[in-house]
């Protein structure tokens, strides 16, 4: 059974430091292996020059990887980063970004995500990004 979307938004609000519930993250869409968030806009999230800051969309990536891993698993379980590379591609200004998170391998102690960014506003790739994750319970 595929985790509804509401479920998702619970594990967000109870599982989350609250800085990064200040993102703003809201859990659009989930599917099996997935999951995408959107990253709304805010002038606060943005640097010189007006593009979005690449920490927020970090910890976006790293946030959506385990709303992914948790629609996998069924349910939220402990887990930590272990590892995240990303690489940004062009700026955001102005936009909300979406960000699709899929897990490519859920093992029983690890488990390895590909995250991509867009650019809600051109449609285009902002950044993206790979994880790997160690689950804990």
């Amino acid at each position: 059974m595929t985790m509804t979307t509401a479920e998702a938004d619970t594990i967000l609000a109870d599982n989350f430091a609250p800085w990064v519930l200040e993102l703003g993250l809201r859990v659009e869409a989930l599917g099996d292996d997935r999951a995408t968030l959107r990253l709304p806009w805010s002038d606060r999230l943005s640097r010189e020059g007006g593009g979005l800051s690449g920490q927020a969309l970090m910890a976006a990536a790293d946030t959506a990887t385990v709303i992914a891993l948790s629609a996998a698993r069924g349910s939220y379980g402990p887990m930590t980063t272990v590892q995240q590379s990303t690489s940004f591609q062009r700026a955001v200004t102005g936009s909300d970004v979406l960000i699709e998170a899929v897990v490519t391998k859920l093992g029983r102690r690890t488990a390895f995500a590909d995250i991509t960014m867009t650019d809600e506003g051109s449609g285009q790739i902002t950044a993206r990004a790979s994880t790997v994750y160690a689950l804990l319970g």
